[in-house]
């Protein structure tokens, strides 16, 4: 490929990896308000937040960027540009399905844990956030891993609303190649280094919330009581 060909394919990738970081922070945000939402001891704010869940679940991301990009703006008479419509769209989105994650990690955390924050006369906040997420957010790790990579996926999508993203660069490359092999390869390659890189991060993260809690990278049981001795001094 020519020199401006390779360059409008880095522009790809540089506007790739902005959507991937907005998305997934954005994502993130949705999971832990949601997830810990989803926990409450008040039905109605269970109920919201499984509502929620349940529905972005349930439709498609690539009609969801639709839903953003074209319904928005004439049913409230502003116009999203493509990167924030598609950071909304995929953020709301895989968000939901983080939620599940956040969830699932808090219900894990052994009960007698709660019992000891509610012993220690700390409030529903001190036990969230000094035993329960301290315990739980290393087990997150793994799956939000996943659904990162997954993330990095979707984000092709937003190609639809001609965003210059790499799957939408890789196909002007194509187009002006007339070839479809060479590209299209370099393209799959592409992310895959940015999804190993990404792996690689999230593996490393990991390890290092786990050694915070005292519990060896690979050691999969009996964490929880260094958390509560640490929280009680």
């Amino acid at each position: 490929m020519t020199p401006g060909l390779w360059e409008l394919v880095i522009e790809g990738v540089w506007v790739t990896v902005q959507l991937l970081v907005c998305s997934a922070l954005l994502a993130a945000a949705v999971s832990f308000t949601v997830g810990v939402a989803r926990t409450h001891r008040l039905w109605v704010v269970r109920f919201l937040a499984g509502f929620y869940t349940e529905v972005f679940r349930g439709t498609s991301a690539l009609v969801m960027i639709f839903w953003v990009f074209f319904v928005l703006p004439p049913a409230f008479g502003w116009q999203l540009v493509p990167l924030w419509a598609g950071t909304l769209a995929l953020g709301l989105t895989y968000g939901a399905y983080g939620s599940e994650i956040v969830r699932g990690a808090l219900t894990a955390v052994d009960p007698a844990q709660q019992e000891g924050g509610i012993a220690l006369s700390f409030t529903s906040w001190q036990r969230m956030r000094l035993i329960l997420l301290p315990q739980a957010v290393p087990e997150m790790i793994p799956p939000f891993s996943n659904l990162l990579i997954e993330l990095l996926k979707g984000t092709a999508l937003v190609s639809i609303m001609g965003m210059g993203d790499l799957a939408f660069s890789g196909n002007l490359v194509r187009l002006a190649l007339q070839e479809s092999a060479e590209i299209y390869t370099y393209v799959l390659v592409i992310y895959f280094v940015i999804a190993f890189l990404l792996t690689r991060l999230m593996r490393g993260l990991e390890n290092k919330l786990k050694a915070g809690v005292g519990k060896a990278p690979d050691d999969k049981a009996g964490a929880a009581d260094p958390v509560v001795v640490e929280a009680v001094r």
